[in-house]
């Protein structure tokens, strides 16, 4: 039976209490809480980010962009947004969503901000010409996978992975819902998948690099606890298990889920990149351990 038991209010009001999990990094209103500038490394492009799916759909690209020996070299900043750190003016003016990533391209004689990761992701492959067809019908074929990433993304991370993993108690109308949302957009890369090696065909693009953080992680098991077993992966989505397996065993993916990560094995914990050597000499293991 549906449980009817919560009655909206005539007219909402933000409960700061009533947040979960996220209760410090949402609110109703946008604009900087406090000031402060960002830092500026010295590469032209400076990015400032977290290891979420979204932020590394970003590093993952500046990583590939490099194997593939483009002058690419970045500087990347971590932004701790359990702290606030998104709501401080520097970045801001860089994203006034603030959302990470966000990226400063001071390429050209005057300094480009770019937010949003699809739009991060665009830049940069247009940018290099690398990753994205230029012209023509592959090049629509790319996009319409990344708008597809762009609008399914917050069913599967705020709704699903939201009611299911961290909302602070289980309800099973909501789960049930975005699980079967979840499932539908599997199902969708499911059949994609059942004659190309990549999402939008025979080659490895930037919408591999957008999905694969959201729906390749879920799927090797690595976000929302559960949620894998939960959802059935390996018995009703081979094919997606394979491309998620493919795309993982790449090394500009590997360093690229470890730039601004803060969570798991400090190892695989490389808090900010400036330098292709820091992924030898500067993980948490290496400078002494994981406290923030």
């Amino acid at each position: 039976m549906t449980d009817r038991s919560y009655t909206p209010p005539k007219v909402w009001t933000w409960d700061k209490e009533n947040g979960g999990a996220f209760a410090s990094t949402n609110r109703p209103v946008a604009g900087a809480t406090h000031d402060k500038e960002l830092p500026v490394g010295k590469h032209p492009f400076q990015l400032y980010s977290l290891a979420t799916p979204n932020g590394q759909k970003v590093t993952i690209l500046f990583e590939e962009l490099l194997d593939a020996g483009h002058d690419a070299e970045y500087d990347a900043w971590l932004i701790k947004i359990g702290d606030g750190d998104q709501f401080g003016s520097g970045f801001t003016k860089v994203n006034p969503n603030s959302k990470i990533p966000a990226l400063m391209d001071h390429t050209g004689d005057t300094p480009v901000r770019v937010f949003e990761s699809g739009s991060i992701l665009m830049h940069l492959a247009d940018r290099f010409g690398a990753f994205l067809p230029s012209d023509g019908p592959e090049r629509t074929e790319v996009i319409n996978w990344l708008m597809w990433q762009m609008g399914s993304a917050p069913y599967l991370g705020g709704g699903f992975g939201h009611f299911y993993h961290y909302a602070p108690e289980n309800l099973e109308y909501p789960i049930d819902r975005f699980a079967m949302e979840t499932k539908r957009q599997l199902d969708v890369l499911e059949r994609e998948l059942a004659d190309k090696r990549f999402v939008a065909g025979d080659d490895y693009t930037i919408a591999d690099i957008a999905i694969w953080p959201w729906y390749g992680n879920l799927v090797l098991g690595r976000i929302y606890g559960d949620a894998a077993t939960f959802l059935s992966v390996e018995a009703d989505y081979p094919r997606v298990m394979d491309w998620a397996e493919r795309i993982d065993a790449r090394p500009a993916v590997t360093r690229g889920r470890m730039v601004n990560q803060m969570s798991g094995p400090p190892e695989g914990q490389l808090r900010e990149r400036h330098a292709a050597e820091d992924f030898q000499t500067k993980t948490q293991d290496k400078i002494g351990g994981d406290a923030d």
